[in-house]
């Protein structure tokens, strides 16, 4: 049997719809997507591998943890503690078009950066984050005067994979950490790496202006030898 939600919530004038949904025991995740205007604004996967194989128990079991997903995804959206960009998201897409496969590469370590943000988030190793299939990402987050941000979250996906995952790491002293992942396959043209930083802001509250910053790199294919 497979579980599924979907709800509208509003945040001022804007309205996100968010989806939840139990792909399958051939997969073994329960997969959040949260859009905007039909546009993917943010991706959450856990596994429920500890769950398979399935009986009756097992059923309820999972059950509980996709509805406890879609609140709490639902939750952190109207409190603020979820980020969700609407204008800077749409801007960046705009600036920097994508070509990808399944062998890709960053197409020119060109950043579409959130302007009114001060977080500086910056990708150490950009010619290098990806050998094979796997990927590393060394990272930075400063403020806007250049002071490491300890304690910062910082979140990677990959915009285009057919499976949607979502990757999250916090800043040591230094304001540096590392996320690495297996590069997930492609199933768009349409392909990206984002990378975003979050610095909790008074209360345990994400700030939802201030404290944000956010880099968007296309990937492309790398040429084969003939």
């Amino acid at each position: 049997m497979l579980f599924g939600h979907n709800s509208n919530v509003k945040v001022g004038e804007t309205t996100f719809h968010v989806q939840t949904e139990d792909r399958g025991v051939a997969s073994g995740l329960i997969d959040t997507t949260v859009y905007h205007a039909g546009r993917v604004m943010h991706r959450r996967t856990n596994n429920y591998h500890d769950l398979i194989p399935l009986n009756p128990d097992r059923q309820e079991a999972l059950r509980l943890r996709l509805n406890e997903q879609h609140r709490a995804t639902i939750e952190e959206i109207r409190s603020g503690a979820l980020y969700l960009a609407v204008q800077s998201v749409v801007a960046s897409r705009a600036e920097v078009p994508a070509v990808a496969n399944s062998s890709t590469q960053i197409a020119n370590n060109t950043a579409a950066t959130n302007s009114a943000s001060p977080l500086k988030l910056e990708l150490r190793n950009a010619r290098t984050w990806l050998a094979g299939k796997q990927a590393k990402l060394e990272l930075s987050v400063l403020d806007h005067s250049g002071q490491p941000q300890q304690g910062a979250k910082v979140t990677a996906h990959i915009e285009g994979a057919a499976t949607a995952e979502e990757f999250s790491s916090e800043t040591n002293s230094e304001g540096q950490t590392e996320i690495s992942f297996a590069m997930p396959r492609l199933s768009t043209g349409d392909a990206a790496l984002v990378i975003e930083a979050w610095q909790q802001a008074r209360g345990g509250v994400m700030d939802r202006v201030t404290n944000h910053g956010k880099l968007r790199f296309s990937l492309r294919s790398k040429p084969k030898l003939l």
